[in-house]
């Protein structure tokens, strides 16, 4: 019965560039190796981004793997928490809590504190534990400016609103704070608590930490409760899954699906990730899984940064390190091929948005079809049309519905 290998790239979607004669960055490079899949496989589109649901790499992520965020979707938070093995009580509301940078006019600046390394980073979030942790709200270390916060406890809510701060870059603070988003006297105190938490914590950032960073405040953002999935192996008749990726929302999810998380030394999140460890956990992974979920972060975050030239050389790193001597090494094997972004993040926008991703599949149950580059453009003309929920892990593993 075939495997196969899932290459994910985080964020690569586009839009045409007049700058790059009218082509998206990943039509205008030459991707040798994500040309062989599209040109030997079957090309078309995938929905990852539900409507009415955040255009987070969560949802994104969740629906690549099939598991239906609109049936099971539980807040960022909590997936990344089931990553560092954090347990939740029932009334824990997990939120992700970036390290971001503003202006001293309060404009949103950075969502990621100058990729703040660990090194700074952890010892900030520890610091903020001491301080200002109690038996109310916890704070815990993540990757980078990815970092977690919990409230404990019944007087808490999940329904406030919250702005996403890689989509609210150039903004002003006073416009992206909290909201109820019910009536309940949960939500109105849940919101009066982080309003005055994201004070305070300024005040410390900016006046008396004693780590120096670019960090000018916490911003808790996705919250929820302890995730209900049913796992890899329920839903997929058996089959089993492995997850290679260096970021707590990828690694929660595969956790919280009962996937297999394969730990990878150097992986980073970003350009200087350790692509030949990847690399081989993916070799390695595929002798005993069905499926292997590949996924690199790093041109989601070159988009997110606005950086046309640091992106195109993560997505032509993407390409060469990963896609390349995975297919080298599995060449003639029974081993099925599916490439594609969880989602856009247009270099001008420098944030999600919920187009339809680029899909390539090969491998030796797959007819060609006439496309010969990935990209976009092209994809739209394959005879693998539209897919959607659980229909390319499915085809991948040659289940029927």
């Amino acid at each position: 019965m075939a495997k196969a290998i899932i290459f994910l790239a985080d964020g690569m979607a586009d839009e045409p560039l007049a700058e790059l004669n009218n082509l998206t960055p990943v039509e205008y490079l030459d991707t040798p190796a994500m040309d062989y899949i599209a040109e030997h496989g079957v090309n078309g589109t995938f929905l990852t981004l539900p409507e009415g649901l955040p255009t987070s790499s969560d949802v994104a992520n969740m629906s690549v793997l099939g598991f239906y965020p609109e049936e099971n979707y539980p807040g960022r938070g909590p997936i990344e928490a089931a990553s560092q093995g954090i347990e939740l009580a029932p009334d824990d509301v997990a939120w992700r809590c970036n390290l971001v940078k503003a202006s001293s006019d309060d404009i949103l600046l950075d969502y990621s504190a100058g990729h703040i390394e660990n090194s700074v980073s952890t010892p900030i979030m520890k610091l903020l534990q001491e301080k200002f942790g109690n038996d109310k709200v916890s704070f815990y270390p993540g990757v980078s400016y990815r970092n977690l916060m919990v409230l404990h406890g019944k007087e808490f809510s999940n329904h406030v609103h919250y702005e996403k701060p890689d989509s609210s870059q150039g903004e002003a603070i006073k416009d992206l704070l909290w909201k109820p988003t019910d009536s309940s006297p949960e939500a109105a105190h849940t919101v009066e608590f982080l309003l005055d938490l994201f004070k305070r914590t300024h005040e410390w950032l900016k006046n008396e930490c004693p780590v120096k960073s670019e960090a000018t405040h916490i911003w808790p953002w996705s919250p929820g409760y302890l995730p209900k999935m049913a796992s890899f192996q329920q839903r997929y008749n058996g089959k089993t899954g492995a997850i290679i990726s260096a970021v707590d929302v990828i690694r929660g999810l595969g956790k919280c699906a009962g996937m297999d998380v394969y730990e990878v030394e150097g992986a980073t999140g970003f350009i200087d990730t350790n692509y030949a460890g990847k690399v081989a956990a993916a070799l390695e992974a595929i002798k005993t899984h069905d499926l292997v979920y590949v996924h690199v972060e790093a041109i989601d975050e070159c988009s997110h940064l606005g950086d046309l030239k640091l992106k195109m050389q993560a997505i032509s790193d993407f390409d060469s390190k990963i896609v390349a001597p995975i297919l080298a090494a599995l060449k003639g094997q029974d081993v099925n091929f599916a490439l594609l972004p969880d989602h856009p993040v247009p270099i001008k926008l420098r944030k999600h948005t919920t187009t339809p991703v680029p899909l390539a599949v090969m491998g030796p149950a797959f007819t060609p079809d006439a496309v010969k580059k990935y990209g976009e453009s092209s994809a739209l003309k394959g005879d693998l049309g539209f897919l959607h929920g659980d229909e390319l892990v499915r085809l991948l593993l040659g289940l029927n519905k």
